[in-house]
């Protein structure tokens, strides 16, 4: 698995708790900076989360040598989120040579939030 840091992620208080081939799942507790106006996590939390959490599961799946970089990512938000503990789970569809496809699915303590698919280019490492 590739070891790298993501501060961006760190700095909002996500943390990779799995990762295996072709899957990854990322954990959030939810803190007063992570909401917006109304109470709720903002958009760019769960867009962050849901990202990285695609990013882990494409490069699950790369060789030594290579890595990954999102070229696309679509989120669906069904519902606003409330909870204080967010967990995000990524699977890969399709893996090609050039590109991965990956779908997340987000978490509150009991029910799907937001889900999203994700391409992922794939490139070699310099």
């Amino acid at each position: 698995m590739h070891d790298i840091k993501f501060p961006f992620l760190e700095h909002i208080g996500g943390r990779l708790v799995h990762s295996d081939r072709g899957m990854a799942e990322v954990e959030l507790r939810v803190e007063a900076y992570h909401l917006q106006h109304m109470g709720f996590v903002h958009g760019g939390v769960i867009s962050t989360l849901m990202d990285n959490t695609g990013w882990y599961a494409a490069v699950s799946n790369l060789g030594v040598g290579y890595t990954s970089v999102t070229m696309e990512i679509k989120i669906n938000y069904l519902k606003p989120v409330v909870g204080s503990n967010l967990r995000a789970v990524g699977n890969v569809i399709r893996q090609g040579r050039t590109t991965s496809f990956v779908k997340i699915e987000l978490f509150d303590e009991t029910n799907l939030v937001a889900f999203a698919t994700g391409t992922y280019a794939v490139l070699q490492e310099k």
